[in-house]
């Protein structure tokens, strides 16, 4: 798969995942314009479903002039599903090869633990619904497969004996 980690039906492909715990600062050999976040409730992933797109995915988007990586997030997070949760965590930096037009980009992953499945959603142009994956079952149908990969990245259960 020449160095891809997974590859989405697009050609997009998620290249690396550097955990934060282990870099210093944010990688620097290409462009940071996103932030997405994975808000976990137990099992259970909280998705958006991108209307322009067609598919379920992390919520996330571009970072704004003048915003930090953690801004972007929080502020994402709560235009696109309704929770407004101002301490993520961050939890690495995925770098993506896109193919529209050709690119490597990063994008800021992080990651918060609600105690309840938040439901409360109200449709807006952009995301069209949420819903609240139970990883223990298979994906979706159309859910963004990177997104998924950089999701299981984040999972605690995962990583309970690093």
């Amino acid at each position: 798969m020449d160095g891809a980690l997974v590859r989405d039906a697009k050609g997009n492909a998620l290249t690396a995942f550097l955990p934060a715990a282990r870099v210093a600062d944010a990688p620097d050999d290409a462009p940071m314009p996103a932030a997405l976040v994975a808000v976990w409730c137990g099992r259970h992933l909280l998705l958006v479903f991108d209307r322009f797109r067609g598919e379920w995915e992390l919520p996330g988007g571009r970072i704004d002039p003048g915003e930090t990586p953690l801004q972007a997030a929080v502020r994402e997070l709560h235009e696109e599903s309704g929770l407004l949760l101002p301490a993520l965590t961050l939890s690495g930096y995925a770098r993506l090869r896109l193919v529209g037009p050709p690119r490597d980009e990063y994008a800021a992953i992080y990651t918060a633990h609600v105690p309840s499945l938040h439901h409360t959603f109200t449709p807006n142009q952009e995301i069209g619904a949420i819903r609240w994956w139970d990883t223990a079952d298979a994906p979706p149908g159309g859910t963004q497969i990177i997104d998924v990969a950089l999701a299981r990245r984040t999972d605690p259960r995962q990583h309970a004996n690093d």
